[in-house]
């Protein structure tokens, strides 16, 4: 049995940027391929509401292109499990003694998740959606 590792299911980028500024510029991107926003966890201040601990700030975003989680959703209702693409935006660790702070953004790739379903019809769409995201990737590692 193999194990996979991130690059089998998502693509990554550091970002030499605060946190803030990461969140606004992956959903500038986003919006640019045709993907909202739905959902925005906060995880830092849920672990912190929820559980009384500290933890760095992290973000799990939920996008959404439309157009596209209509074709999947009129291919196969059961693949709305699947959506939103799930991505995170987190402030990397680091010691103080380096004054630039880094974001890692993680989007993850469609065509690795529509595997599970197991559906040919659903491939052109995860095929689409995957280049999609690439280019975001791409447009925020540039």
């Amino acid at each position: 049995m193999s194990t996979k590792t991130l690059s089998d299911y998502a693509f990554e980028t550091k970002l030499a940027l605060p946190y803030e500024a990461a969140i606004e510029k992956v959903t500038a991107a986003l919006k640019e391929e045709g993907f909202g926003v739905l959902t925005s966890i906060d995880v830092k201040s849920t672990f912190k509401q929820k559980l009384d601990v500290d933890f760095r700030k992290y973000a799990i975003l939920g996008a959404c292109n439309p157009t596209l989680a209509h074709r999947s959703l009129s291919q196969e209702l059961a693949i709305g499990l699947l959506l939103p693409c799930n991505v995170i935006v987190y402030e990397e660790e680091g010691d103080e003694t380096h004054a630039e702070q880094h974001t890692v953004v993680s989007i993850v790739d469609p065509v690795a998740m529509l595997e599970v379903a197991n559906s040919p019809a659903l491939a052109p769409v995860a095929q689409e959606a995957q280049a999609r995201l690439r280019r975001v990737a791409a447009a925020l590692a540039a």
